[in-house]
């Protein structure tokens, strides 16, 4: 595989730019895994980075179980009204409501430790993390609750 199409790939699979996906690669010296474990490093450096910055925005979503007898409402924030209407952002928040409805945390903290439960090699502050780094912004879990019949 050519070093453009691990770039397009991995471009793909993370959502960050080619230029931070090359500065990653050229410091794994093509090896792909460390690549990745690179990328991953930056994006807590990243989150570290944005986490005093305020959060003004946000969505509240929901999450129904199919059979209508589990469901739950989480609030999650944002910096700008831009990012809160970004699909990816609205994606996150519904997969972090799933999350809570499925999994049961107590607390904001005990969701954050949890294993992700659609990917569980990440866990959900990896995620988020993640889509710091995507989006640029400073995200941040509020509240939740959750329903049960």
């Amino acid at each position: 595989m050519s070093d453009i199409e691990k770039i397009k790939k991995i471009r793909e699979t993370t959502g960050l730019s080619v230029g931070e996906i090359s500065k990653a690669m050229r410091e794994a010296e093509g090896d792909e895994a460390k690549m990745l474990e690179i990328l991953k490093s930056r994006g807590v450096v990243i989150a570290d980075k944005k986490s005093s910055r305020e959060i003004k925005e946000g969505v509240i979503e929901s999450y129904i179980h199919n059979t209508k007898k589990v469901g739950a409402l989480l609030s999650l924030g944002s910096e700008t009204d831009f990012v809160a209407r970004n699909a990816e952002f609205q994606k996150l928040a519904h997969d972090l409501a799933m999350q809570v409805a499925s999994m049961c945390p107590q607390n904001v903290e005990e969701l954050l430790a949890q294993p992700f439960i659609k990917d569980p090699s990440v866990t959900v502050t990896d995620l988020i993390n993640q889509h710091i780094a995507k989006l640029g912004e400073n995200i941040r879990v509020g509240q939740f609750v959750r329903f049960e019949i």
